[in-house]
């Protein structure tokens, strides 16, 4: 089974709250998810292997350490994934980026596919699939299976704020995804939404509540 990773460093649950109260503005959200997606970063990228190096520095030889193995490929899912891979990229500026796109329909809560690109050398890649909300794990799970299905075998799943049906859905669909996350809150409502959550993640971040 996937682990389950909490995220709970004092500055991600700091910029959390911010990012959570309904007072704070676009910009300011916008530059809080960013910020929190860099420090989470730090964490689902911790087990990257290394391998050891010599570097000459002005003085003399040192052993150092370089990232080795699979290259990172980001793949946010449309829209409001966009808003956490610029904070990932300043860390990983050498990751590509690939996007799916999926929509929740309003009434089955099921998610359509509408657009996918991904990187030539997809598979070659450790991928993160980023969503800010993890809600039912519909939108998750369709995405993680549709690169499963090109042939990617290395897989993690970023999100912010993860409702424990949403946890679920993705441990049975996928348990062999390891999951990473800010905030596991209480419950989804009727509508399909994290209680308490955040609200719509990508009206937030592009300004079209």
């Amino acid at each position: 089974m996937g682990k389950i990773v909490v995220c709970d460093h004092p500055l991600i649950q700091h910029k959390l709250t911010y990012i959570r109260d309904e007072n704070t503005k676009t910009k300011d959200f916008r530059q809080l998810v960013d910020e929190v997606a860099m420090l989470m970063a730090y964490e689902i990228t911790r087990d990257l292997p290394l391998e050891h190096v010599e570097v000459k520095t002005p003085v003399a030889i040192a052993d150092g350490k370089v990232i080795s193995g699979r290259m990172l490929g980001l793949i946010p899912i449309l829209r409001a994934g966009l808003g956490m891979v610029d904070g990932i990229l300043k860390l990983h500026p050498t990751a590509k980026v690939g996007h799916v796109g999926l929509y929740r329909d309003p009434e089955t809560l099921q998610p359509v596919e509408y657009y996918v690109k991904l990187p030539t050398d997809v598979q070659q890649r450790e991928l993160i699939v980023i969503d800010p909300m993890l809600a039912t794990g519909g939108s998750a799970n369709a995405a993680i299976k549709l690169l499963k299905e090109r042939g990617c075998a290395s897989i993690k799943l970023m999100c912010l704020i993860a409702a424990p049906e949403g946890i679920q859905a993705v441990q049975e669909a996928h348990p062999d995804v390891d999951v990473y996350v800010a905030a596991i809150d209480d419950h989804l409502n009727d509508h399909g939404y994290i209680i308490p959550g955040l609200g719509d993640a990508g009206d937030r971040l592009f300004g079209t509540k």
